[in-house]
C-alpha cells in the first residue's frame, strides 16, 4: 500500500470508490494511519463555520493528488504558452 504522509496538511483531491460508485473529494489531508486517510474540509453554511471529515480506506483509493491553490496561480508571472504565440509562415525569399 502507498503512504500519503508527504501530503499531510496540504490541499488534496482524492478519487476513491464507495461500492460501485467512483467519487472524489477535495480537502486538507489531516491524517494517514497507514490503512486509511482522513480528508477534512471547512466551509461556511448559514453564517456558521462547519467542518466535514471523510475517512477513506487505502484499498478504496484510486489516486490522491495535491491541488494547486488558485491564489498561488494568480501570483505566477504571465508567461504566454506556445499555443498562444502567433505563427509566422517561412519567408519565401529564404527557401
Amino acid at each position: 500500500m502507498r503512504e500519503y504522509t508527504h501530503l499531510l496538511g496540504k490541499r488534496v483531491e482524492a478519487r476513491y470508490r464507495a461500492g460501485e460508485l467512483r467519487l472524489s473529494a477535495v480537502g486538507d489531508l489531516v491524517s494517514d494511519s497507514g490503512t486509511s486517510v482522513c480528508i477534512e474540509d471547512r466551509f461556511v453554511q448559514n453564517g456558521r463555520e462547519k467542518k466535514m471529515r471523510l475517512e477513506v480506506p487505502y484499498q478504496h483509493i484510486f489516486a490522491i493528488e495535491e491541488k494547486v491553490d488558485k491564489n498561488a496561480i494568480k501570483a505566477l508571472p504571465n508567461i504566454p504558452s506556445l499555443s498562444m504565440r502567433t505563427w509566422q509562415p517561412p519567408d519565401p525569399k529564404r527557401i
